[in-house]
């Protein structure tokens, strides 16, 4: 088959060190029964290794790829299930109702969509088992940072409300081809076993409203926020947004109550 020409359009970078594919396979780890999913295979250099070590119960590995080139290939191995779609246009519960199962889900992913990806990924997080995602390091770090350092911000509170998130694995430029231009990182993330039962839109809303001005105190903003909503309860409003806790937003959302 011919030679595939990485797509700018398309943010790809294919990975080639051997040795991080194979570390990046054992963090993975892909066990008897698990239904495994991986967005972006590109030319199969996660996906070829997954299947040598996906057992047959395991078995069709299912791949979600934009590129058409790049479908054709994976769809003529007939040992994949092949979704030709944006992966923001597939619909993971109802791929976890067909599969019967919930979802592992893998992928070194676009770079310039990561973060819609990942909040994509939030709204079916309760049919995920974890997530094992390459991306650039500087969101990885954002996204497990805690409070108190400039990385931690919306992005941090918005997925560690819901997720275990750990970086396990830093990846330099010089493992792809083309290289990028920034560092890469491999990041787990697990579900919360109990997550608090609270209105995803309202903590979105709650947050985004506290780092909209995050190097002003938050009565300039989230104080605003909550007096337009009638809020009644005491919140310490003479901090920055980066010094709150997860836990503090997330408090503050279970005592607010959406307007009707």
């Amino acid at each position: 088959m011919a030679q595939h020409i990485p797509r700018k359009r398309f943010g790809q970078h294919f990975l080639t060190d051997q040795a991080l594919i194979d570390a990046i396979i054992d963090l993975i780890a892909p066990d008897e029964g698990e239904t495994l999913v991986e967005i972006g295979p590109g030319l199969g250099a996660m996906t070829l290794p997954l299947l040598a070590r996906l057992p047959q119960s395991s078995r069709p590995l299912t791949v979600i790829e934009l590129d058409r080139d790049l479908a054709a290939r994976m769809r003529a191995r007939g040992d994949v299930t092949v979704i030709e779609s944006d992966v923001l246009k597939v619909d993971f519960r109802a791929l976890s109702q067909t599969k019967g199962a919930k979802l592992r889900v893998v992928g070194n992913l676009p770079y310039n969509i990561s973060t819609p990806i990942l909040f994509h990924l939030l709204e079916a997080v309760d049919v995920v088992v974890d997530q094992h995602f390459m991306l650039q390091k500087e969101v990885v770090d954002r996204m497990a940072a805690g409070p108190g350092g400039k990385e931690y911000g919306r992005l941090s509170v918005m997925l560690q409300w819901r997720y275990e998130i750990e970086s396990v694995l830093d990846v330099p430029p010089e493992a792809f081809d083309p290289p990028p231009r920034v560092d890469s990182a491999i990041v787990r993330m697990r579900p919360l076993t109990t997550p608090p039962a609270l209105d995803p839109a309202l903590l979105g809303e709650l947050v985004a409203s506290a780092f909209s001005q995050r190097r002003k105190l938050l009565r300039h903003s989230l104080g605003r926020w909550l007096t337009e909503r009638g809020y009644t309860g005491h919140f310490d409003l003479q901090r920055r947004a980066e010094e709150v806790p997860v836990a503090e937003f997330v408090a503050l959302a279970l005592e607010m109550k959406k307007p009707a």
